[in-house]
């Protein structure tokens, strides 16, 4: 995943995903890197195809000139790996994206909650078939999935549904993210940067 900014291309980020929503991806992965902060932020994204050595996975985000771009967020997940996304980070202060504090007062009813991770895998039709993929949700504080997306990468899968709603043009928060593993932190560190308020897993937090 690349971000060309300012007619300069660099590289944000490698991750070994599940192909399909490629777009979605690498949008929801400059969210989570706190290259954009919305729909307004973008021009657009599409596959590399300039000639310069790209390969055929290869994906830019494009951003607009106004936005300022801290260079310190990008080439931060440069190794492919499908595991968690602080794996492979050399300072611990790389861990911690740059996120706005989430300000959102909205009340989702616990029995609402109880729901969705049931609602969500009844949408994951890659797991049914296999049992070996990941699968987040973006859900309203009355049930309903606004989009559901499997990835074998955990994060990847919350890249991809964030990505789809920033592409959407509608802003990448709603009521709940909902994950199908445990609540690991760097999930939680991408919900906050969407602006999430809530997390839902179906596992331990971690």
């Amino acid at each position: 995943v690349h971000v060309t900014h300012r007619g300069e291309q660099q590289l944000l980020g490698s991750t070994m995903r599940t192909p399909g929503h490629d777009l979605e991806l690498a949008v929801g992965l400059a969210v989570g890197e706190g290259v954009l902060r919305s729909s307004a932020d973008l021009v657009g994204a599409r596959p590399c195809r300039d000639g310069n050595g790209a390969q055929p996975n290869d994906v830019t985000v494009i951003v607009r000139d106004e936005v300022e771009v801290d260079a310190s967020r990008l080439g931060r997940v440069a190794t492919p790996s499908s595991a968690c996304g602080l794996c492979g980070r050399d300072e611990i202060d790389a861990i911690v994206a740059l996120a706005p504090k989430v300000d959102r007062d909205v009340r989702v009813d616990v029995e609402v909650l109880a729901t969705l991770p049931d609602a969500m895998r009844e949408r994951q039709s890659v797991f049914r078939r296999t049992g070996g993929l990941h699968a987040a949700a973006v859900a309203a504080a009355d049930g309903r999935l606004l989009a559901v997306r499997e990835d074998v990468g955990r994060h990847n899968a919350v890249d991809k549904v964030t990505g789809a709603r920033v592409l959407a043009g509608l802003p990448p928060a709603e009521a709940c993210l909902v994950v199908s593993g445990r609540a690991g932190f760097e999930l939680v560190q991408k919900a906050v940067a969407a602006g999430v308020g809530s997390l839902v897993a179906v596992g331990a937090p971690t």
